[in-house]
């Protein structure tokens, strides 16, 4: 299954859009990566290489991120990863729960999960 790694600047902001992808998806491997190796605000290129090579068993990974330098961290993570890993251009809780939903899919691609993930730019909230 593809799995998925939830990035931000704040640890239980990662976590809470975890819980709430695997509230619609519980069967999704979802693993949070957020805040710094200190517990303080902002991003680790090693959190975000531990949790893709957690959420990854071998089908590959999808990671949404936040802002800023969410997406630096995430880039270089990617690069250090031995996992096969792509970033999702997605508002983090809507795409997380998109991805989470299309990564149970039983013809789940990292294609078609970033796909899922990216299509929640053009949800409509009213």
């Amino acid at each position: 299954m593809i799995g998925l790694v939830v990035v931000s600047h704040s640890e239980r902001l990662a976590e809470g859009v975890c819980e709430v992808a695997a509230e619609m998806a519980s069967d999704a491997p979802i693993v949070p990566a957020g805040g710094t190796d200190d517990g303080e605000v902002g991003t680790s290129v090693e959190r975000v290489m531990e949790a893709i090579e957690t959420a990854d068993d071998g089908a590959g990974v999808v990671v949404l991120v936040d802002l800023g330098s969410a997406v630096m961290s995430a880039e270089m993570a990617i690069e250090e990863s031995a996992s096969e890993a792509v970033i999702a251009d997605a508002p983090l809780v809507e795409g997380a729960v998109n991805a989470a939903v299309s990564a149970t899919g039983s013809k789940a691609t990292m294609e078609s999960v970033r796909e899922s993930a990216e299509e929640a730019r053009e949800l409509s909230k009213l």
